[in-house]
C-alpha cells in the first residue's frame, strides 16, 4: 500500500466538499440558520457540601426553580433561578429515597421522574423531595431496566424510558406494567427503531417522541402509535460521530422548547445543538471545559424557552439566552 506524503491543495478541498455534504445527507445544513446563545449566568463547583456538585448529569426546571442531578453524591438540588440552594434530597444508597446516580430528569404533573442508573429503577418523588413511588428493577425482562437514563410521562402517565444498557425504550403504564418496547433486547442496531445505548426521551406538545440514540450518535422520533418518523445526526443517521454541525458525539440529553425545536447535549462536542422537529440544524453554542473532561450533560427549556445545562467537566449549571 502507498503512503501519502502529503496531502495536495485540491485533496484538501475535496475532503472539504465531501464533509460538507455528508454533514447535510445527515439531516443537518452545514450552516447557522439561528444566532446561538450566550452564557448568561452559571453557578457551581466540585465537592459535596450544600450547593456543590459532583457529576452533575441531569436537570429540570420550574418557572422558579432548577432541579440538578447531583449524581456521585446520590442526591437531588433544587435551587431558585439566581443559584441559591433551596432545599436537597436523597442520599447514595438504594433504599426508598436514597439514590443511585440519579440522570435525567423530568417534571410532570408536579412529581420529578428520577431514572437511577446505578440502582436500575425510577423513582418519583414529589417536587418537596417526598418519595411517592418505586418502577422497575434491574434485569432485561419487559419492565425492568439495566441503567435508565431517561423518561419521559405522556398526558395520561404513561412512561417512556431510555434503558441504556437493555438498548431500547419501553413503554409502560403509570405503575410500571409493561405496554411495549422499541429497539431488541441487549443489541445495538443502526437501523430505524433499533438504538445503541439510549441516553433520554422526551414529547413533544403533538406526542411526538424523540428519542437520544447516546453512542448511535443520532435523535430519532416516532409518532404516537409508535412508528419510526425520522433520524439524523452525521452522514444518513448511520452512528457515525464527528465535530461538524449537525453532527452528534454521544448525544446524552434532550429537550423540546416551546416553539417545538429540538435540544440535543452533544457530550463530547461540548455544545448543545438545536433542530428543527424534522431535524435540520440550526445553531449550537456550550462552553470549552476548564477541567478535564466534556461539558454538554443534561439540557432542560424553560416555559419561556430559556436554555439550562450542566457542565459536567466544571460541576456548573449554567443558564443560556439566544444572542440579539
Amino acid at each position: 500500500m502507498k503512503k501519502i506524503a502529503k496531502w495536495s491543495g485540491y485533496s484538501i478541498l475535496g475532503l472539504v466538499v465531501v464533509l460538507t455534504i455528508l454533514g447535510c445527507a445527515g439531516g443537518a445544513i452545514n450552516w447557522n440558520q439561528e444566532p446561538p446563545y450566550a452564557l448568561v449566568h452559571s453557578w457551581g463547583e466540585k465537592g459535596s457540601g450544600p450547593g456543590q456538585l459532583n457529576d452533575p448529569t441531569g436537570i429540570a426546571v420550574t418557572d422558579t426553580e432548577v432541579f440538578v442531578s447531583d449524581a456521585r453524591n446520590g442526591r437531588i438540588q433544587v435551587f431558585d433561578h439566581e443559584g441559591q440552594l433551596k432545599r436537597a434530597f436523597g442520599t447514595t444508597g438504594d433504599g426508598i429515597g436514597e439514590l443511585g446516580r440519579p440522570m435525567n430528569l423530568t417534571i410532570h404533573d408536579e412529581k420529578l421522574y428520577v431514572p437511577e442508573y446505578m440502582n436500575d429503577r425510577i423513582q418519583v418523588f414529589s417536587l418537596a423531595g417526598e418519595p411517592l413511588a418505586v418502577i422497575g428493577g434491574p434485569g432485561e425482562e419487559p419492565g425492568q431496566f439495566n441503567a435508565p437514563g431517561g423518561v419521559a410521562v405522556a398526558g395520561n402517565g404513561d412512561l417512556f424510558v431510555a434503558d441504556f444498557y437493555n438498548h431500547r425504550v419501553q413503554h409502560l403504564r403509570a405503575d410500571g406494567s409493561f405496554v411495549k418496547q422499541w429497539g431488541t433486547t441487549g443489541e445495538t442496531g443502526k437501523s430505524a427503531g433499533q438504538f445503541t445505548y439510549p441516553t433520554d426521551v422526551t414529547f413533544a406538545d403533538d406526542r411526538t417522541l424523540y428519542v437520544a440514540d447516546g453512542y448511535g450518535n443520532r435523535v430519532q422520533s416516532f409518532d404516537t402509535g409508535g412508528d419510526f418518523l425520522h433520524k439524523w445526526g452525521g452522514p444518513f443517521a448511520l452512528g457515525i460521530y464527528g465535530p461538524l454541525k449537525g453532527w452528534l458525539t454521544t448525544a446524552t440529553s434532550i429537550a423540546v422548547g416551546p416553539e417545538g425545536n429540538i435540544f440535543v447535549a452533544d457530550f463530547y462536542n461540548d455544545r448543545i445543538q438545536k433542530f428543527a422537529a424534522d431535524g435540520d440544524y440550526l445553531t449550537a453554542f456550550g462552553s470549552e471545559p476548564e477541567n478535564p473532561g466534556h461539558t454538554a450533560m443534561a439540557v432542560a427549556i424553560e416555559s419561556d424557552g430559556t436554555v439550562w445545562s450542566v457542565n459536567f467537566a466544571d460541576n456548573r449549571v449554567e443558564k443560556w439566552e439566544p444572542v440579539k
